[in-house]
This record gives C-alpha cells, structure tokens and sequence, in this order.
C-alpha cells in the first residue's frame, strides 16, 4: 500500500538535473545532464503536439515534467514504477517550498505576496500556487495515461481520481465512450476570484503612463474587444481592416479566425504608431515590433514584440503608478464594460471573448461590482438614518388622544 511510505517532505531538495531546451521538431523538450533527451518525455510531447497543442503548451508541459523528473531522481523512484504516494508527496512538498528564482528580488521583495493598495490585487508570491498544482498534475496524468495506453508504463495511473461516495461509470451509457470521471485526488482548492474592472481613473493614469505610440495602441486594442495577449500578438497588418475598423485575431485555444471592434481612438494610436516607421511595414508582417533595433546575428534590425516585451511595457508602467495591472486585467476590464451594457446581450459578450461555452461568459462576468454593492448600501443606511424616529411618529391612529396621555403620560403643550 502507497500509506506505507513515509517521507519528511519538508527535508528534501531537488537536484539541478536536466533542463528544458528548444528543438526544431517540437518546439521544447526535457535533457538530462549529459544533454540527451528523455526519451519518455520526448514520445509523449512528440504524441502531444502531433494532437495540435501549441508550442507555448508544449514548453509549460516540459517544464512540468522536468520537475516531476526531478523529484523521481531526488527521491530515487524509476518513472515507470512511480505510485500515489510520490504523487502525493509532490504536492506536500510544492505547498510548502518557495519557487527557484533566476535572480535575487530586488524592489519586489518587500510586496510579493501582499496586497496592492491601489489596485487590491495580490502581487506574484514566492510559494507554488494551487492553480500551478493543478496544473502540474493533469500534466502527470496525461503523460501516464499515454504510456499505461502504450502499455509500456505502471499498471495504474499514479496520479489517480478522487471518487469519495461515488461508484466509477455509474449509470453509463454501454453506447457511449468511457471518460474520466472526478478531480484529482490531491488538487489543492482554488478560491474562486471575482474579476475587476480598472476604475475609469486608473484607466487613465495607466493609458497616460505609456511612453510610445506602440503601447497606447496595444492597451487600447486590448481595452476595446478584450483580446487575450497572444491574440494580440499575432496581429499582422493584413489584419486590420481600416474601412470598417475591427481586427482579426486567431483565437488561442481553437485556432480559429475572428474579427473583432476596435475603438476609432484605438485604430488612430495605431496609425500614429505606423507613422513612425521609416517605410511602410510588410503587411503579413506582425503588427508589433521593438522600438529600438537589436543585433541578432543579421545585422540592427526590429524584432517583434514578444511576450516578454509586452510584460516589461506593463512593468515600467506599474512602477511608475505603484499598481501591478496586467494584461488580463484589460480583458476582465472590456468584459465587465460590455456585460454592464444594457444594449448588449450576453451571447454579444461571448461572442467577442471567445468562450466556448455561455455558462463560462456567465459563471465569470455576470457579478456584481463589489464597489457599487457598497455605495448602494451606503446609500440604503444613509436613508434610513435620516428617516424620522419612531418616537416623533404619532402613537396611534384611532385612538383617543386622552386615553393614550393616561397610558403614556405627557403635558399638554
């Protein structure tokens, strides 16, 4: 039985074993020490992308299974023989563990993990948080549910379901395929969050704190249709349509093609941006690109503006505001504008999203603002406190007015 192992998670340490790596035929993958493959975790995120993933899919899975990797060497367990109780103990030990950082904290070492004061938000802590968990081990099932379907790994899958008071399959349709049915066992609960809106206020001092054309036109495309930042990315100039003024974006999770509005002040910081370029940009081209030239090997040359350049553009602006906004903030933002829009339906709001399903529009955006709960019931309290006391009110109605100077005493005036 896996309860008959026993670790103190607490004393363990992972090895600095292996790395992630790029490789031209699947975008990343997991060496060890000597810098070869891992085999077993090559032919899965090889069956992984074959599937259709995409390749920043690919390097988080990798990244995953590098520690899992990782922690089989630490605690001397073959993958193929790992059970419950491993899966287990990988929880325990990232509840508790602070992550690796590349670099000391510098001004972020005094706020990380608190609470950010303009915009209530948390800032990025330094433990493992329950959705990275969560994350980490639908990643291990996956991988061994490709294996124990190869039979070429254990028996039973280790990181197993919680089916507490539940019989497997039950009431099953014999027409239909068998699916997974429950949680797993070990993700850590996550508090379900209410999204914010930015106040018009810090709207304005965060589109006032950009320092190029460029980034006052990304914020504002992301604020007009909510556009998710790899989605944003991915805009060429072939995709802006300058007649009708939306923009069409490849949806992240399906792939899929969809125009989206876009503000007439967006599509002007756009063309004030296009301006700057010495020559008109190649249209199939990404829309996006460095404002300085940098040498990669060809030369001083732009380059596309990547994730990481987006980041650093909120970055500088929430140094200089004291905020920690980010780019899914101006997605929760564009949202929350729209589901409070009486002229818009909610099929409208998903539609712009992207969400598969209405629930998920619905589950997510249809809240109320915490903030104007309260001035609403500030409202309420202030009302009833300038109402008149009950001892101003006349006593009765109906009733003689001597009778009632006998029963509650009182001078005539």
């Amino acid at each position: 039985m896996f309860d008959e192992v026993e670790r103190d998670v607490g004393l363990i340490v992972l090895p600095d074993w292996g790395a992630v790596v790029p490789v031209s035929s699947l975008g990343w993958t997991v060496v060890d020490p000597e810098g070869e493959e891992v085999e077993p975790v090559r032919r899965f995120l090889l069956d992984f992308v074959a599937r259709g993933n995409r390749i920043r899919s690919v390097r988080s899975y990798a990244y995953d299974l590098l520690r899992w990797w990782r922690w089989l060497v630490a605690i001397d367990v073959p993958w193929n023989q790992a059970t419950l109780a491993e899966v287990r103990d990988l929880v325990l030990w990232l509840q508790q563990v602070k992550k690796p950082i590349a670099a000391h904290r510098t001004l972020s070492a005094a706020t990380a993990g608190q609470i950010n004061p303009i915009t209530r938000k948390q800032h990025l802590g330094d433990q493992y948080s329950p959705a990275m968990i969560q994350h980490s081990n639908a990643v291990l099932r996956s991988f061994y549910d490709y294996w124990i379907e190869r039979g070429d790994g254990p028996l039973i899958n280790p990181v197993q379901l919680d089916r507490r008071n539940k019989r497997p399959h039950s009431h099953h349709n014999p027409l239909d395929p068998f699916r997974a049915e429950g949680k797993i066992r070990y993700n850590p609960k996550i508090p379900k969050r209410k999204p914010r809106a930015i106040p018009d206020d810090c709207w304005a001092e965060l589109f006032g704190s950009m320092g190029s054309n460029r980034d006052r036109a990304m914020v504002a495309v992301a604020i007009s249709n909510g556009a998710r930042a790899a989605e944003l990315l991915g805009v060429c100039g072939v995709d802006l349509d300058w007649g009708d003024q939306p923009v069409r974006v490849v949806r992240k999770g399906t792939g899929a093609e969809q125009w989206l509005p876009v503000s007439p002040e967006a599509f002007v910081w756009i063309r004030l941006y296009l301006n700057e370029f010495p020559a008109p940009p190649d249209l199939n081209l990404p829309l996006w690109w460095t404002l300085r030239r940098r040498n990669h090997g060809q030369g001083l040359a732009r380059q596309p503006v990547n994730y990481e350049t987006l980041r650093a553009v909120l970055r500088r602006a929430n140094k200089l505001l004291g905020t920690n906004w980010t780019m899914h903030d101006l997605r929760h933002t564009a949202a929350l504008r729209m589901a409070q829009d009486e002229s818009l339906s909610l099929k409208d709001v998903q539609t712009i999203l992207g969400h598969q399903h209405l629930s998920t529009t619905a589950d997510v955006y249809l809240v109320e603002d915490e903030a104007q709960v309260m001035r609403r019931v500030s409202k309420h309290l202030a009302d009833r406190r300038s109402e008149p006391r009950a001892s101003s009110r006349p006593l009765g109605v109906g009733w003689d007015e001597a009778d009632l100077k006998v029963l509650f005493g009182g001078t005539d005036q």
